[in-house]
């Protein structure tokens, strides 16, 4: 039974309160260490309610990584691709470095032993493409005749945000010339109109 008495909340104010005590929990134990009772504790909610959504530590792990992900809507206009994407990508390797790189060993340690939580992983991956931040930055671009249409595709969509979780998992930290090194000698060269 829990030592601190729930509290009665719904919708987003419970959600809330559920990924805050997950960063939380993230930060004094880390992924190892967090278990869905002391997540429901540290909410003051109970474990039924957290099981109710989320099947295991890691689909709640994951709901939580998910929620710092900047949304289409919050992405950078400056007018200009490049400006877009390096304000944009520095923006997700403070959050992901502050946050979560133990997180995100720890569920990539999960989805290679649990092919539902693989397939979570994958679609929202997907979704992110279709629907996310590099898809509206890069159809302004195409607007502007920054990004030839023809050439791109879902994994050059993906490129970037691949590039950047790779440097914070092997490295720790993704320094601003990492960023730009990314944006200027990998994703612009592939996208951009070609010419004659």
């Amino acid at each position: 039974m829990s030592a601190t008495p729930t509290v009665r909340r719904r919708g987003e104010a419970l959600e809330a309160a559920i990924y805050d005590a997950v960063w939380a929990e993230l930060a004094e134990v880390g992924y190892a260490g967090l278990t869905i009772g002391a997540v429901a504790d540290r909410a003051r909610t109970s474990k039924a309610v957290l099981y109710r959504r989320w099947p295991g530590r890691a689909e709640l792990v994951f709901a939580a990584l998910v929620q710092h992900v900047p949304k289409a809507a919050d992405v950078p206009d400056t007018g200009d691709l490049r400006s877009d994407l390096v304000t944009f990508l520095r923006s997700i390797a403070a959050n992901w470095a502050t946050r979560s790189i133990d997180a995100l060993w720890g569920l990539l340690a999960e989805t290679a032993r649990d092919p539902a939580l693989a397939a979570l992983v994958r679609s929202e991956l997907a979704d992110q493409v279709r629907e996310g931040p590099m898809t509206v930055m890069v159809e302004r671009a195409v607007r502007r005749g920054e990004v030839d249409p023809a050439v791109v595709s879902p994994r050059m969509l993906r490129v970037p945000l691949d590039l950047v979780r790779s440097e914070l998992l092997l490295n720790g930290a993704i320094t601003g010339t990492a960023v730009e090194e990314i944006v200027d000698d990998v994703f612009l060269p592939l996208v951009r109109p070609r010419t004659v």
